[in-house]
């Protein structure tokens, strides 16, 4: 995940020099392999996404209730504007899964009010320092006819980091996806596939065989939690086996999760 503010470098802790991958970076990922997956279904749309015009988009849920519209502002009539926003949910699975503000605010923008999302993300960190590599590269084909006359190839750079292991917490309210979004177990389903399979789509020579090695899941019985997560959290426990050699693999590290005496009405279950 590379920081346009230091030549696309991937992101460091600079306190830790840990490695960051945002939220923003693995939601797209995401978004892109529902799109892929579940293309022309009814529902699954992608709201944020490449090309995507958002004004156009908060536009078809005015045509399709038959709502006029005025610009930057949801419907006086509170039922209508619920109307509005519930289309939004409905249609695009990003909105209903990681809510959205679909509020512009841009001459001719029409507002179909902000959404919550009952799935959540922090930022991935790698279990052990990162140390970015930056590769010269070279091409032998010239960009301009001026260059051409006098080199015959042209330099650039990528970065690349050897090996790491990135852990990541998220978080799924149900309480929010029954009052807000309607985001539904058969969503929840995609998205374990979408997070377990998105780096199969999505491959380049910088990120080599970047892949989800293992999803966690701990589910509670009662809406609102049976537990704190970071209590749960807590019971993943991550070790390299050989402390002083740098990691080049999965293999290199062991992660355990401590099932015993789970809180009353908490279930784990792993998946990869």
């Amino acid at each position: 995940n590379g920081d346009p503010d230091a030549g696309n470098m991937p992101r460091l802790d600079p306190e830790s020099s840990k490695g960051l991958v945002t939220d923003v970076c693995l939601k797209r990922k995401i978004r892109n392999f529902v799109e892929i997956s579940s293309e022309n279904e009814v529902g699954y749309e992608i709201y944020v996404k490449e090309k995507s015009v958002l004004n156009l988009q908060n536009k078809r849920a005015y045509e399709a209730l038959g709502i006029e519209s005025e610009a930057k502002k949801l419907p006086k009539d509170e039922a209508k504007a619920r109307d509005i926003t519930a289309w939004m949910c409905k249609n695009f699975f990003d909105i209903r899964t990681f809510g959205a503000v679909m509020t512009t605010f841009v001459q001719g923008a029409l507002n179909c009010g902000q959404v919550r999302g009952p799935v959540q993300l922090g930022f991935a960190r790698s279990i052990d320092p990162i140390l970015p590599q930056e590769i010269t590269i070279t091409r032998t084909a010239i960009t301009t006819i001026k260059d051409a006359q006098t080199k015959k190839t042209e330099i650039g750079r990528k970065f690349i980091v050897p090996y790491a292991l990135y852990k990541i917490e998220g978080y799924v309210s149900a309480n929010l996806a029954r009052k807000t979004t309607g985001f539904s177990e058969e969503d929840l389903a995609l998205l374990w596939q979408a997070i377990l399979r998105m780096f199969e789509l999505d491959r380049s020579a910088a990120r080599g065989n970047m892949a989800t090695r293992e999803l966690i899941v701990f589910r509670h019985e009662s809406e609102l939690g049976n537990a704190p997560s970071y209590k749960l959290f807590e019971r993943i426990h991550v070790r390299k086996k050989a402390a002083e050699e740098p990691a080049r693999s999965y293999q290199d590290y062991e992660v355990t999760v401590d099932e015993a005496d789970l809180p009353e009405g908490v279930t784990c279950t792993r998946m990869s």
